[in-house]
């Protein structure tokens, strides 16, 4: 194994908050509603889809800050179940993240990105601003650590401001659409109904990304400290966030308006502001999708290459810059994102990182359960707030999701599935692969970290 490199800057609280609220809030906010009001037309249950999305997020982060603060090692799910389960579950979460959980995302945040663009300057073409987008942010990222964390803070920053004066401002123009709130006696069935825990899968899409700074930990400083305030005070701003803007949403346009549109952003502008208008906040919208492309261009590489210095075969991954940065794995990944871009549609794209992406945290999760059980001696620093509860209500709402993606969209699910063979068969073949490398009593040296 090799020994992982001391980098050159650290990321405080202040960027991995950021990179955690830009990892969520992006393309899923502004793209989802209009499938989830394909078969719900009630203002209470959709905003509950919100409310108990934004709760299977938070009980997530809960977990994930006891095994980040337990095992500050980057690389996320890939290091965690390496350790808890064993090297070839671990292999097999890292490269999915590697090639689904940040290479789709950022494909799919740069073609809303172009959607809306395209929109306010049609004689864009969508394609190749989208490409264009990867390569730049690529290579900014790619010159220092220090460079893409402050245009982190800065493009995330600014998204937050103009969500809140989106929020407050459609308040007050607002006109009230004909939709009730309040819940009624017969709409609190439609929660265990079918139709929710399809559109909760949408929603669950969107707030993905909460997990985001874990595959930085070993560049977070003082991570056992950190690490936890980082992933709770990130998801909290968003569920708020969340709630308020599909609030707003609903509050200010006919669901006719809503229903099976992309860019519901967009749509609920014109409705508030005038066509003008609403053709400047398309502008704006599309630059706030920065952030988030940004922050996955930026975190994803670190997955790549913590995977290089364990196994022989990934090794020139682990390679990194003078400046700290991972650029090897960094361009393996835009690699990946060109490809989607250039292969496969949104809705496509969506679909197939849906099912694998909620699989391997649910692993993870339950990888809670098995550590307590495996190592009840390992100093945690952080323990999760309402252990067992909270991993349990992760637990069976993820599951619940899970099933309904497997049943309703086979073949992306199994698309997803197939890329996991793929990888095993890839390590497996690796006469250099040596899964005794990774043992659980590394876990005890994590103590000495600051």
């Amino acid at each position: 194994m090799t020994k992982p490199k001391v980098p050159t800057y650290q990321i405080g609280l202040t960027t991995g908050v950021a990179l955690v609220v830009a990892n969520m809030v992006g393309t899923g906010v502004f793209t989802t509603l209009g499938l989830q009001l394909l078969d719900i037309q009630s203002g209470f249950v959709v905003l509950m889809l919100w409310v108990v999305g934004g709760l299977i997020a938070l009980c997530g982060a809960w977990c994930y800050a006891e095994l980040a603060a337990a095992m500050p090692r980057s690389g996320g799910e890939y290091h965690y179940l390496s350790q808890i389960y064993h090297p070839a579950v671990g292999f097999l979460s890292g490269w999915v993240s590697a090639t689904v959980g940040f290479a789709a995302p950022t494909a799919l945040g740069t073609m809303a990105l172009s959607s809306y663009a395209t929109n306010v300057w049609p004689a864009l073409n969508p394609l190749w601003l989208s490409v264009t987008v990867v390569l730049a942010l690529t290579a900014i990222h790619a010159t220092s650590s220090r460079a893409g964390s402050y245009l982190q803070v800065i493009i995330t920053g600014v998204k937050v401001i103009v969500l809140l004066a989106f929020i407050g401002v459609g308040w007050l123009l607002a006109e009230p659409q004909l939709i009730q709130f309040a819940p009624q006696a017969t709409e609190w069935s439609q929660l265990l109904s079918p139709e929710f825990a399809v559109a909760l899968i949408y929603v669950s899409y969107a707030y993905s990304g909460w997990n985001a700074v874990v595959y930085l930990a070993g560049e977070v400083k003082a991570p056992q400290r950190n690490l936890p305030r980082i992933l709770l005070l990130g998801t909290s701003v968003v569920c708020l966030l969340y709630v308020a803007l599909n609030f707003i949403f609903l509050y200010s346009t006919p669901i006719t308006s809503l229903a099976g549109q992309v860019e519901v952003g967009y749509v609920v502008a014109n409705q508030l502001f005038g066509e003008s208008v609403g053709r400047l906040m398309g502008g704006v919208i599309a630059g706030l999708l920065l952030s988030t492309v940004s922050s996955m261009i930026f975190a994803g590489p670190r997955i790549v290459q913590i995977m290089g210095e364990d196994l022989p075969a990934l090794r020139e991954m682990a390679a990194v810059s003078k400046a700290g940065v991972p650029v090897h794995a960094m361009l393996f990944q835009t690699a990946i994102t060109l490809l989607f871009l250039f292969t496969s549609t949104f809705k496509a794209v969506l679909l197939y990182a849906g099912f694998i992406l909620s699989l391997f945290t649910f692993l993870t999760v339950m990888g809670l359960f098995v550590l307590r059980w495996r190592q009840p001696n390992l100093p945690r620093p952080y323990r999760a707030w309402g252990y067992p509860f909270t991993p349990f209500i992760f637990l069976v709402l993820s599951g619940w999701t899970l099933v309904f993606i497997l049943r309703d969209n086979p073949t992306e699910s199994l698309y997803g599935l197939a890329t996991l063979l793929g990888a095993y068969l890839f390590i497996m073949q690796d006469p250099e692969y040596d899964p005794s490398q990774f043992d659980l009593g590394v876990l005890h040296s994590y103590t000495a970290l600051p």
